[in-house]
């Protein structure tokens, strides 16, 4: 497979921010274009699709997320990131592949491929999807929004992976809710400003966050029942500009998770009640403002269609490499396209980590980290494969 390991290699090199996957789509479109896609650019932004009509028969989508992150790469590769760019608030930053969707693409590529060179075999319609921004959760609904099913067909299901620290040449799957959803909100807590020496005459901001970050934490551990799933993060917090200055306001970044809309209206709920409290304890002169973002759904992989899925997994892998039960706090944004076509998603998880080379003293690298990067082989074999029995299992 050398020309899909100089096509990661590529790709890993040159990362994208969210909504600035402009290299990296034209890239994929290039590698599609000669194996008989039908290719279209620029849908949602940067998405490119890429349509292979062969008989009549179901029309199966494949999905591979494209963008990378703002995060310095230390792993030493030979072929590590050195990128920067320019983000949404105009500061410059480093970029990495630190969530492995480069390995995605690849390994659509490269089921793109081995689909187009078999179509002897098969019959049907493959709609492949290189989706962007999937960090932001802007990706699926941005493109949805710009016509995807309208435009190239409404498929049967939705098929999609995602590499993670697991060891490579498995793939770990769960039937139900399987990704959380994810939510975040920039609070602005008003005080008011003054000298540090006379704090009696202002109103610190910088106490009333304070005290509202500590009181978040006890949301999960107090408001939500143990057999239930959810997670709150304080993971910003911004206030003033010298010690001696007491500042006007102060900012606070909070991201929840959550598997059930019941629960996502708890937390949600918790934390503005929570912020308008301690305002008010504290004589706030009015009441914190909320800004909710970033929204993505509870991610569930169809029981009746993994089933289906798992099947030809367990047919073509062996049950020995398969990992059943997998869930996750983390989130994802391809439920969208599902739920917006009223048809199954299945999800899984590709393992990446060759634990055979591994230093066994050193921690395993996660999804985001600086140090995170699957090893190539045998994920993107494993990958490729995985994708195209997948397809094969819902097309005529």
């Amino acid at each position: 497979m050398p020309d899909l390991h100089a096509l990661y290699r590529d790709l890993h090199q040159h990362p994208e921010l969210s909504l600035q996957e402009f290299r990296t789509a034209g890239v994929l479109a290039d590698a599609l274009r000669p194996l008989g896609y039908e290719v279209t650019t620029e849908v949602g932004g940067t998405g490119v699709v890429g349509v292979l009509r062969n008989g009549d028969g179901p029309v199966v989508m494949l999905r591979a997320d494209i963008d990378a992150l703002p995060v310095e790469e230390t792993t030493g590769l030979p072929y590590a990131s050195t990128a920067r760019a320019t983000n949404s608030d105009g500061e410059d930053v480093p970029v990495s592949h630190a969530c492995g969707h480069d390995m995605h693409a690849t390994c659509l590529i490269g089921a793109a491929e081995r689909l187009s060179e078999t179509r002897e075999e098969w019959s049907g319609t493959l709609l492949v999807v290189f989706q962007p921004a999937e960090e932001l959760g802007l990706g699926a609904r941005n493109m949805v929004a710009d016509g995807l099913f309208e435009r190239f067909g409404k498929p049967e299901v939705v098929l999609a992976q995602h590499v993670s620290p697991l060891p490579a040449g498995m793939i770990a799957y769960g039937s139900g809710p399987l990704m959380a959803a994810s939510d975040s909100v920039h609070i602005t807590l008003f005080g008011r400003g003054g000298h540090g020496s006379a704090p009696e005459i202002a109103v610190d901001p910088v106490l009333m966050a304070a005290h509202t970050v500590v009181r978040l934490q006890g949301i999960v551990a107090r408001e939500i029942a143990p057999s239930e799933r959810a997670v709150v993060t304080v993971g910003r917090l911004q206030a003033g500009t010298k010690e001696n200055v007491i500042p006007e306001t102060a900012e606070i970044g909070v991201n929840i998770r959550t598997f059930s809309d019941h629960i996502r209206g708890i937390v949600r709920a918790a934390v503005e009640r929570i912020a308008r409290a301690e305002a008010t304890a504290s004589g706030a002169p009015r009441e914190p403002e909320f800004d909710w973002y970033d929204g993505t759904p509870v991610l569930v992989s169809d029981p009746d269609a993994t089933t289906r899925t798992v099947a030809a997994f367990a047919e073509h892998f062996g049950t020995g490499n398969l990992i059943p039960g997998a869930v996750v706090n983390a989130s994802e944004d391809v439920g969208v396209f599902g739920t917006s076509a009223g048809v199954p998603t299945v999800f899984w998880f590709l393992g990446g980590t060759d634990f055979s080379t591994r230093d066994p003293g050193r921690p395993v690298a996660m999804n985001h980290s600086p140090e995170f990067a699957p090893d190539v082989e045998p994920t993107l074999s494993t990958g490729v494969d995985a994708l195209v029995v997948a397809a094969r299992a819902w097309l005529g």
